[in-house]
């Protein structure tokens, strides 16, 4: 049998209802030949190129959704995933932006849809299609392959999430502390400290390792990350790249890649930080392929698909199995228009283990990290502090609530001091703790944040007229 492709016909993949003609038998027949024989390969033809997708007919039959096929043009091989399928054909959409076929070219069926990682990936960059981008050669492939839409642990099977570790962010150790195998989302508008955060916690020395997904990102900004905010941790890091010029399709992919690659070293009793940079990117690129399809919009532009996408990705993250490791999610939340209840970040709120809020009023202080301590919650924190340690973090926010619900009326001077003694306390302390919980990439990381806020609290407050000449008697 020669390597030849084997192409059905738009008619009689259509017809639900055939007799079993000469053609049928044939069909059948190549099929099976194609289960059983590398040499067969099945193929259908483009009927219709548009910008957003290429229609393929002759190959309804044979397709799943998520499927890929593969288009040879020239020396590379071009894929596109199958988003829809009816009487017509099956709709694809291409990886690549800038895919040149025309109608009439063949688009093979392709069945590896899957990675292969290995130890040897730590300290690499690829893209949303797991191949390397960083010029250091080929990539190890791993014994084990892991699918790119693998299933997360079953509930029941899973490990419980415990252990208490250190992100080495003061106030993120100190107001919202993490497990290992915890899922938590730092909600941001544009430009208030999100990625130095994230490169703060991508530098914590209580992970194995890094996995690193930077969906839609500026390409200036991807080699800015790389060299100056994972810096001598880059070693033990797997990077994923999918820069905002890419298709949906490779944005769409790249967390799923990163979520591949952070389930290979879990299953290696490794414990794993996985950052996503953004999930509403994501979401964004999911929306596109979805309208692609057909798919009706149904909140705000988003489309069914979005939402049921989105516990999909995040679920995956988490403990693993008994005897296995963990992965710690991260995950990104950019919220438009500074809105924080709009449905994507609403939604992606409902799922995760805890948010973290970064409020541009702070950040306009100067305080960074800009988290607002007051919004922000870890569902686990009781896991992680001491009784004696959660009286504390409760009567510090109750200082914080107190001290900004009446930051107007001091500023008008409507408040004397005396007048309420909780408050008094708390313009005392609260200035004290807020400039304790700066921290900047450059410090050094926070090993006990309880200790630390304790020292800067007992400081005495600086007397403003200290260092000047007393009156003379």
């Amino acid at each position: 049998m020669t390597d030849t492709p084997t192409v059905t016909t738009p008619d009689a993949s259509a017809a639900p209802h055939r007799d079993a003609t000469a053609l049928d038998r044939m069909e059948d027949h190549i099929g099976r030949a194609a289960a059983s024989l590398s040499l067969v390969r099945v193929g259908g033809v483009v009927t219709q190129v548009t910008p957003a997708y290429v229609q393929v007919s002759g190959l309804s039959r044979r397709l799943k959704l998520g499927d890929r096929l593969s288009f040879e043009t020239g020396p590379t091989l071009q894929l596109g995933e199958v988003v829809r399928i009816d009487g017509a054909g099956a709709t694809i959409k291409p990886f690549d932006v800038n895919l040149k076929i025309g109608p009439g070219e063949i688009a093979w069926q392709h069945s590896d849809q899957s990675l292969r990682p290995d130890v040897s990936w730590k300290g690499r960059v690829l893209n949303a299609l797991g191949a390397p981008i960083d010029g250091l050669g080929p990539l190890a492939e791993g014994a084990r392959a892991y699918a790119f839409d693998a299933e997360p642990p079953s509930a029941l099977n899973r490990d419980r999430v415990r252990e208490p570790l250190r992100s080495g962010v003061r106030v993120i150790d100190l107001f919202t502390p993490l497990c290992a195998g915890q899922r938590i989302g730092i909600f941001a508008g544009s430009g208030v400290g999100k990625s130095t955060l994230l490169s703060m916690l991508a530098r914590s020395q209580g992970f194995d390792t890094v996995v690193l997904a930077l969906v839609g990102e500026r390409g200036r900004e991807v080699r800015e990350f790389l060299e100056d905010a994972l810096a001598q941790n880059r070693a033990r890091a797997v990077t994923v790249v999918s820069t905002s010029d890419e298709s949906p399709m490779m944005r769409r992919l790249a967390p799923k890649t990163a979520l591949a690659v952070a389930e290979f070293f879990r299953d290696r009793g490794e414990s794993v930080l996985l950052i996503v940079d953004s999930v509403t990117r994501f979401a964004h690129a999911t929306r596109e392929v979805a309208l692609a399809a057909g798919e009706a919009p149904v909140a705000r532009g988003y489309t069914p698909s979005v939402f049921s996408e989105l516990p999909k990705l995040l679920e995956r993250a988490g403990p693993g199995l008994e005897g296995t490791g963990s992965i710690t999610g991260v995950f990104s939340v950019l919220v438009d228009g500074d809105d924080h209840n709009d449905p994507i970040a609403d939604s992606i709120r409902g799922t995760l283990d805890g948010h973290i809020v970064l409020d541009r009023k702070i950040a306009d202080q100067g305080r960074y990290p800009a988290v607002n301590v007051l919004t922000s919650v870890s569902r686990l924190a009781n896991a992680v502090w001491s009784e004696e340690q959660r009286k504390l973090v409760m009567m510090l926010r109750a200082m914080i609530a107190h001290f900004e619900d009446t930051r107007d009326l001091r500023l008008m001077g409507g408040y004397q001091k005396g007048a309420d003694p909780e408050l008094d306390k708390a313009i005392d302390i609260v200035p004290k703790l807020y400039e304790s919980m700066k921290q900047t990439m450059f410090d050094p990381q926070s090993t006990d944040p309880f200790q630390e806020i304790a020292r800067a609290l007992s400081e005495p407050k600086e007397d403003p007229n200290a260092g000047q000449a007393a009156p003379p008697g």
